[in-house]
């Protein structure tokens, strides 16, 4: 979401947002940055945790009275950034010229696999059919789209 706005493509919310004070036109995500920041403090406490249980020989040992601590602290954490998220996407608007402007045929490589897995074809087959086919589009000068049902 901190690249789409970033793009134009979404727009937020300013109570989940600042300006930039040196580029008034533009939008800081200043939340979306907050909770990525809030990411690696999590993450942090479960590295600690999973390091004190390998370290256990069998069951319950002292050890484990360190890990009331981080995990308070991360449902805490969670907790506020489950909620500010939440805020974030509810009040955030989408900016359709921008977003599909962002779209390429190519993605259509994925619709295709998919169809064929749907009709039978095993997936690994499947993935080399949209392959050859994304292969072909590319060699022929034209967009998966623009293949006609005999090219394919």
């Amino acid at each position: 979401v901190i690249l789409l706005n970033w793009r134009k493509s979404v727009s937020l919310a300013d109570a989940y947002s600042t300006g930039s004070s040196l580029m008034p036109q533009k939008k800081n995500p200043d939340a979306l940055e907050l909770l990525r920041g809030k990411a690696g403090r999590v993450i942090g406490h479960a590295t600690g945790f999973m390091c004190t249980l390998k370290g256990l020989p069998r069951s319950y040992n002292k050890d484990l009275q360190e890990d009331k601590e981080p995990l308070f602290d991360t449902v805490d954490t969670v907790t506020s950034c489950l909620q500010i998220a939440t805020g974030v996407v509810v009040t955030m608007e989408p900016c359709p010229e921008p977003l599909a402007a962002q779209l390429v045929p190519e993605m259509l490589a994925t619709d295709l696999a998919e169809y064929l897995v749907r009709k039978g074809v095993p997936f690994r087959e499947t993935h080399h059919i949209s392959g050859a086919a994304v292969k072909l589009s590319e060699d022929l000068g034209v967009t998966l789209s623009d293949l006609t049902l005999a090219q394919l």
